[in-house]
């Protein structure tokens, strides 16, 4: 479980033969073998590391991950948000995030008002001032549209994550609220 609170823009080293290897600080303080980082919004699972300033990490990257997410397009120096799995007694800053993205969508307008080209199918399930997380952060919507929404970007947000360099058609990973699809399940289970 995650919040979309950033803690820290890491460097992709490398992407060969399904190993991701990302250059880090931060999120390796307390990195072990099977933890989780997101990067970019996706849940990731660490398979090796080595602390240092920077150090670095890996993690086996799945066609399942590669088909639903923007991370077969990032190249060897591209900057990736990282954030660490939130702690039972941490403050929750943005939004229970799962890390695990439903959809990539596509810039239209850069930051600071950035708006967002999403799915149809995943319209219903974001709403005026709702939370919403773009490749990894956690944003609020502002206004919802026909084909995606909107969120105010603040220039400290603009400034450590990578969505301040991003621009109209690049893509990014979504993740909706999944508080919204819990509750859509149970209004419309029906026992088979």
């Amino acid at each position: 479980m995650f919040t979309g609170i950033v803690e820290e823009l890491g460097t992709v080293s490398s992407f060969d033969d399904g190993v991701l290897r990302i250059a880090a600080t931060t999120v390796l303080d307390d990195a072990e073998i099977g933890a989780s980082i997101a990067v970019n919004g996706c849940c990731l699972t660490v398979t090796a590391f080595e602390p240092g300033t920077p150090g670095w990490w890996e993690a086996d990257v799945s066609h399942e991950t590669l088909r639903r997410t923007n991370l077969g397009d990032v190249a060897s120096g591209a900057p990736v948000n990282l954030e660490r799995p939130v702690r039972a007694q941490d403050r929750l800053g943005g939004h229970i995030v799962q890390g695990h993205v439903d959809a990539v969508g596509e810039i239209v307008e850069s930051v600071p008002d950035l708006r967002v080209r999403m799915p149809r199918d995943l319209l219903k399930y974001v709403v005026f001032k709702g939370s919403v997380t773009v490749d990894g952060v956690s944003l609020t919507v502002v206004d919802v549209l026909e084909d995606g929404f909107t969120v105010a970007v603040i220039p400290h947000t603009a400034d450590v994550t990578t969505l301040g360099s991003k621009g109209p058609g690049d893509a990014v990973n979504l993740e909706v609220d999944v508080t919204v699809k819990y509750v859509e399940r149970l209004l419309t289970w029906k026992d088979l």
